[in-house]
């Protein structure tokens, strides 16, 4: 496979999980956020089975040298996906997504925390202007005449989804050393489902059948979604395809504008501009000093 084709592997990926989220928002007005985890990744399952079937891999692929890894990987993403869902419900979709790439400068953090990953000022600088960045976004959000509980909740619940997954992706790093890539995405599919049929007596409903529909295409897209991430891995180098993640800012912005009537701030704008050149330089910094973080990249979602 070429890098050119790893390239459009990855954001076709990209654009598949922002239509997935913005299914997730249309629909978070009917089914509560517990559901919504649930029929994504119910449904992905299906895709990933057929995948692996497809590239006779079934067997090798799922084999587990750490069950309890995988457990805790499903746990932290699980609730990474259902901040980053409940947020959705809660906040326009571009800052949703524009708040969400805090993970990488805190990936940084933790890295140096958990792993004694050695973070020089270079570093530094850079998670320091990605979370000066995270704050510039938040400003119009806090700066209304009355900042609703709504606001509130939703910017807390998108900022627990980037710290969650910052420990996923440290996480991920470890269980790359031992575990297929294949084995993390059907797992975490498998734990995420499971784990979410426990909010089912907190609420669920009966969707209305277009809302049904529209809920198991999100799992569908995001299984879909998550097969082309894993294969443009195979393509290209990790550090190639990383920076691509933040176009996701771009389709953000287009179908909140063309769904959501959601109008960017110039300062939502300036903060994720901010935030997307700090991540870049970080992506470069890493590569350039040699760390195999990157590795992760194939097991990971923007929600966890």
């Amino acid at each position: 496979m070429s890098p050119l084709r790893g390239i459009a592997l990855k954001l076709t990926s990209v654009v598949l999980f922002v239509i997935m989220s913005a299914i997730v928002k249309f629909t978070s007005a009917e089914v509560p956020t517990g559901e919504a985890v649930f029929f994504r990744s119910f449904f992905a399952l299906p895709v990933i089975v057929g995948w692996l079937l497809l590239r006779g891999d079934m067997k090798a692929g799922l084999y587990v040298a750490s069950p309890m890894s995988h457990f805790l990987r499903g746990i932290v993403g699980s609730g990474a996906m259902a901040f980053n869902f409940a947020a959705l419900g809660l906040l326009p979709l571009p800052e949703v997504t524009a708040l969400g790439y805090a993970a990488p400068p805190l990936t940084v953090i933790f890295a140096a925390v958990l792993l004694g990953e050695t973070v020089r000022l270079f570093r530094i600088s850079a998670v320091l202007i990605g979370l000066l960045g995270v704050l510039v976004i938040m400003v119009p959000l806090l700066t209304v005449s009355e900042v609703s509980t709504a606001v509130l909740w939703g910017i807390g619940c998108v900022m627990s989804s980037a710290v969650l997954r910052a420990l996923v992706q440290i996480h991920i790093r470890r269980m790359v050393q031992t575990e297929q890539t294949s084995a993390i995405v059907f797992y975490f599919s498998l734990t995420t489902t499971l784990l979410s049929l426990l909010t089912v007596p907190f609420g669920w409903v009966m969707p209305e059948p277009v809302t049904l529909m529209m809920l198991i295409a999100a799992g569908l897209i995001g299984g879909v979604a998550q097969i082309c991430l894993t294969s443009a891995y195979k393509g290209a180098e990790a550090a190639l395809l990383a920076p691509f993640d933040y176009a996701s800012i771009l389709f953000a912005i287009l179908i909140g504008y063309l769904v959501f009537a959601e109008v960017p701030t110039v300062l939502m704008l300036v903060g994720s501009a901010i935030v997307v050149a700090s991540g870049i330089a970080i992506i470069l910094r890493e590569r350039a000093l040699g760390l195999k973080r990157f590795k992760a990249r194939p097991g990971m979602t923007p929600q966890g």
